[in-house]
């Protein structure tokens, strides 16, 4: 039976390339000479930081450009309201959200058995399988998904014949 996978991750290799980008910019930037400015990565945390709050929500909107630029969705991502204030830095830290969580996962496949399309989907760790008799089902179902209104970045992956 012909299935695919849904899944949302991040490719950690354009998220780091994607930073690197924004550092380099930030250092020809007219703005930010003089400046301590950074951005850095660890693991899937974003760390933005520099000397005024206007300059951090200028790292951001950079950062969010590059990671456009790269394919990378900041849509599942999380970041505190407040700036965080210490010493003459402000900073504030973008936390990449990957893998489906059991309430978004249900939420998908209550989605797909409410479209009424001819398929099955069934809730596999942090990712949901969709099978069907039909090719031509999946592909509806990727595409109904693409229009839904989901927080996360999906992709759709493994798909067998």
């Amino acid at each position: 039976m012909p299935s695919f996978d849904i899944v949302s991750e991040i490719d950690t290799v354009e998220l780091k390339n994607a930073v690197d980008n924004a550092n380099r910019e930030l250092t020809t930037r007219f703005d930010f000479r003089g400046v301590d400015a950074r951005i850095e990565l660890k693991e899937l945390v974003v760390t933005l930081a520099s000397e005024s709050d206007f300059q951090v929500q200028q790292l951001h909107d950079i950062f969010a450009n590059h990671c456009a630029k790269r394919s990378l969705s900041l849509a599942g991502s999380e970041s505190p309201d407040e700036l965080n204030h210490s010493g003459k830095t402000y900073s504030t830290t973008v936390t990449l959200k990957q893998g489906i969580d059991q309430f978004l996962a249900k939420k998908i496949v209550k989605l797909i058995k409410d479209s009424k399309l001819k398929v099955q989907s069934s809730i596999q760790g942090d990712k949901v399988r969709v099978t069907g008799k039909k090719r031509d089902d999946l592909q509806q179902t990727m595409a109904m998904l693409r229009q839904a209104d989901i927080e996360l970045p999906l992709q759709f992956e493994n798909f067998r014949d």
